[in-house]
């Protein structure tokens, strides 16, 4: 399937959907039980379900900002050397993370007009992406 702006963004249904509904669900869950048992002798049990809901909730965060934080340094390092391979300098310190992983869906010939562009008006990643009229596909981010 060619990738494009509408289809390039990627969802896992396993864990942007399913595990966070049963996070969120038993989170609330666990809350109600809390609250229910705050005179009751189960108080330090409910209060441990609680605890344990938001341990998994926070590493459920960073299970996800960790590999994307590793997967920008890599997208950084490719694009600086293809704008080096192209141009024979590195990348404009103006550029924003967020345009840089932009800029990676754009093919070569595009690839200086539209960081120039993006640098003088500034674009978010999202107009840049929108700018791209041949799109480089990139199925390997998650």
């Amino acid at each position: 399937m060619e990738q494009n702006y509408k289809n390039h963004s990627r969802i896992v249904i396993g864990y942007h959907g399913i595990l966070l509904v049963l996070l969120v669900a038993g989170l609330i869950g666990s809350v109600i039980n809390l609250f229910q048992s705050w005179n009751a002798p189960t108080l330090y049990s409910a209060s441990l379900i609680v605890l344990l809901f938001v341990c998994t909730s926070i590493i459920y965060g960073y299970t996800r900002i960790f590999p994307l934080k590793a997967q920008d340094r890599a997208i950084r390092a490719e694009e600086n050397f293809r704008h080096y391979l192209i141009t024979g300098k590195t990348l404009p310190a103006e550029l924003k993370m967020d345009q840089i992983i932009a800029l990676r869906f754009a093919c070569d010939e595009e690839f200086q007009d539209l960081m120039h562009k993006a640098i003088q008006e500034k674009l978010s990643g999202k107009d840049i992406k929108q700018a791209i009229k041949k799109w480089k596909a990139d199925h390997y981010r998650v």
